[in-house]
């Protein structure tokens, strides 16, 4: 039977509506999983911004001083004897017998001055002391006759008395010429450069036919002469530690040229005093170089072993980790809300490589290394893992 056009229409709408209903909470659903979606996203987006705007930093746990502490300062080496030569006598080079590295021994002639004035003046100072010889063997001989007469009444005692004071100046001039030749002997014996002392040449700086002038300011050295069987090591001592040197202290010497090897040294003497530009102390030490394996004038770094401090509460931190702020010296740490705390601390003495703490630091605190300008305190940091260092597997 066929139903009235009315009729169907609404039997069609009644079974047309739970699609509808359902297309809507299709629809909804959709629009609520797009938006959850976005907001997810968001958040994971600023998640990441963040977690990319921490500085990443490095740390590091302070330690306590171990049973000596190794302190290491740079130095400089010399020579044990060094010696620059110069002439005694003007001339002109004859001939010269060593050059540089040669070996020589105290005593050993080095170089040969012609000096044909000395000579000369030589040749006159003889004939000037036969002068006075002669001279004072007729003033002798005068003076006994006078005294005689003297004595006898011949003549005055006024004449008499200038014969004899005559007779004393002629003594007084053959001692002046002998002194003058005896001078002159010894400034020719000058023509002979001998070493001075058992050693190396390490300099010449003369040739044959270079004029020589006489004396030490007036030209170059014409050697330079060095014991290097024992070498000098001078170092400089901050103040804080110049009180724990003690005499005969045994060091190590390293240098850069030979990696991995040290020698031993022994500490000399000191200056016993302080410089009032660096607040150091001058520290001699010495070292055993009978083999000629090192050189005078190369750098090198003393190692002392210095006992450790007693007093407080000390740490060990690297010299790195320190800030110089308007707050004095500060280190900064890593809270364990990964969080920046600058703390004050007051320090003590300095190693070079670490520093010592003595106030403001415990064992556990993780100490950052090479801390950025920009680091105040509660800014969020992310610290760096160690190479090598994997996350635990869950």
């Amino acid at each position: 039977m066929k139903l009235p056009w009315n009729t169907a229409r609404a039997r069609t709408a009644h079974g047309m509506a739970p699609v509808a209903t359902l297309l809507l909470v299709l629809l909804l659903v959709a629009l609520g999983w797009v938006v959850l979606s976005r907001v997810r996203a968001h958040a994971a987006l600023r998640e990441t911004t963040l977690a990319q705007g921490r500085i990443t930093v490095a740390t590091t746990r302070p330690r306590p001083p171990s049973d000596a502490t190794l302190l290491t300062l740079p130095a400089t080496v010399q020579a044990n004897l060094e010696a620059p030569i110069y002439a005694r006598t003007s001339g002109y080079l004859k001939r010269w017998l060593v050059d540089i590295g040669a070996p020589v021994q105290r005593g050993q002639l080095l170089a040969e001055i012609d000096a044909p004035e000395v000579d000369q003046q030589l040749r006159q100072a003889e004939a000037d002391l036969a002068t006075a010889q002669a001279n004072r063997n007729i003033a002798n001989v005068t003076a006994e006759r006078w005294r005689g007469l003297r004595d006898n009444g011949s003549v005055a005692r006024q004449d008499a008395d200038e014969k004899i004071s005559l007779a004393a100046s002629a003594d007084a001039q053959l001692h002046s010429a002998e002194a003058n030749l005896q001078r002159l002997h010894e400034l020719s014996g000058f023509k002979r450069i001998v070493a001075p002392f058992t050693g190396i040449v390490t300099a010449r700086n003369a040739d044959v036919g270079q004029l020589i002038t006489a004396g030490s300011g007036s030209g170059p050295e014409l050697f330079r002469v060095a014991d290097l069987q024992r070498l000098r090591v001078y170092v400089h001592v901050p103040q804080s530690y110049a009180a724990l040197l003690q005499p005969d202290q045994a060091a190590a010497v390293r240098f850069p040229d030979r990696p991995g090897v040290s020698y031993p040294a022994r500490l000399e003497s000191t200056s016993k005093s302080l410089d009032p530009g660096s607040r150091t102390m001058l520290a001699q030490l010495i070292i055993d170089n009978s083999r000629r394996e090192l050189l005078p004038g190369a750098y090198a770094e003393v190692d002392f072993r210095l006992p450790p401090s007693t007093a407080g509460h000390r740490l060990l931190v690297p010299g790195n980790t320190l800030v110089f702020r308007g707050a004095g010296a500060q280190v900064a740490l890593v809270d364990a809300h990964e969080q920046v705390e600058m703390r004050s601390v007051t320090v003590g003495r300095d190693y070079g490589s670490e520093v010592e703490v003595v106030d403001g630091l415990q064992p556990g605190d993780n100490v950052i290394l090479n801390p950025q300008d920009a680091l105040t305190d509660h800014i969020a940091v992310r610290v760096a893992r160690p190479a090598g260092d994997r996350a635990a597997p869950r």
